[in-house]
């Protein structure tokens, strides 16, 4: 009896320690799944930041130039490797996000480029919000344009009048 009885321990325990393992290989799997997903917006993230920077500059043609990257990075996001949150928001702004970048790429007038980086800015917000970003970004917003954009800096720099009204605006949200 006494012999059953610490067999039937030995299985439960052995049992036990399996699944113990097993969970703790799903729940890596899962923690890599995540850091692909966030990798996965993080090129449309940084030409986001590209053509804000030429903006700054009031380049309009490298503006132009950095709204074309940020249009092949947006097309070639797999939606697939996004987390279900960061899905749900892409599938709501994609449409805007390359109808913008594409506005912008397409033009060299600068007020027209800003007047579309207004949007391309509201809706890369909205996906960044959802993503969980590694490092702080800055939402700040300009009175005299009345407009938001992102930065990964806390210093403003205003992409909406560039050096005419360099530090023109101020952080309104930190997404950490």
């Amino acid at each position: 009896m006494k012999n059953s009885i610490t067999a039937v321990l030995a299985a439960i325990a052995i049992l036990f320690s399996v699944n113990t393992i097993t969970a703790n290989e799903i729940k890596s799997q899962i923690n890599t799944e995540d850091v692909l997903a966030s990798g996965e917006l993080q090129s449309v993230f940084d030409n986001y930041f590209a053509v804000k920077d030429a903006l700054i500059k009031s380049d309009a043609k490298t503006t132009s130039a950095k709204a074309a990257s940020l249009l092949t990075a947006i097309s070639a996001v797999k939606m697939d490797k996004l987390k279900s949150n960061e899905h749900t928001v892409w599938m709501k702004v994609v449409k805007k996000l390359t109808a913008d970048a594409k506005a912008i790429s397409s033009n060299t007038d600068l007020k027209k480029q800003r007047e579309s980086f207004k949007s391309l800015s509201k809706n890369t917000y909205d996906l960044i919000k959802v993503s969980n970003p590694d490092q702080p970004i800055y939402k700040q917003y300009c009175p005299m344009a009345d407009a938001d954009w992102l930065s990964k800096e806390k210093a403003v720099k205003n992409p909406y009048y560039g050096s005419s009204m360099l530090t023109c605006g101020n952080v309104v949200e930190t997404i950490k």
